[in-house]
């Protein structure tokens, strides 16, 4: 499980538009990684909203933001254009990928019934590559204002 002073795995992400993003695109600058669980649910088109309305704030502060989730690219890209989302996203499909590596890809349980989903993460890197500060099992409400705080803090 990734936690505070650990690198991000430099693992490749897929982009909407089908090219590759990795950890190390981001190296020598701050940036965000968030990981929800499902395009078009409420909780996460919620987040996704408020991060790209918050953008221009973190791009002000130098900090790159990237959203995370199991969808495939075609998905993202409906998601993105259903809702005018300026926030960038990226798709984790692989059964190894970079969610499990960094203990984001968790066994849940719903009605009695148990099932691998995402945990609801945030993760601030410094310009070093090391995780600064990690909050997880996020409550969307308050969550972007929180993490901008933390992100012109560093």
């Amino acid at each position: 499980m990734t936690d505070i002073g650990d690198t991000i795995p430099d693992m490749a992400l897929t982009r909407p538009d089908g090219s590759e993003v990795r950890a190390s695109d981001f190296a020598g600058k701050p940036w965000v990684l968030y990981f929800y669980p499902k395009d078009d649910t409420t909780g996460c088109t919620k987040e996704a909203q408020e991060f790209s309305a918050q953008l221009p704030a973190f791009v002000a502060a130098g900090v790159s933001v990237l959203g995370v989730s199991k969808d495939p690219p075609k998905k993202h890209l409906k998601f993105i254009e259903k809702y005018g989302l300026t926030v960038p996203l990226a798709s984790d499909a692989e059964t190894d990928g970079l969610a499990e590596a960094m203990g984001v890809w968790i066994e849940k349980s719903m009605y009695g019934k148990k099932y691998m989903g995402m945990d609801r993460s945030t993760f601030l890197i410094g310009k070093d590559g090391k995780v600064a500060k990690v909050w997880r099992k996020v409550k969307v409400a308050g969550h972007v204002d929180e993490v901008l705080a933390s992100a012109t803090a560093l």
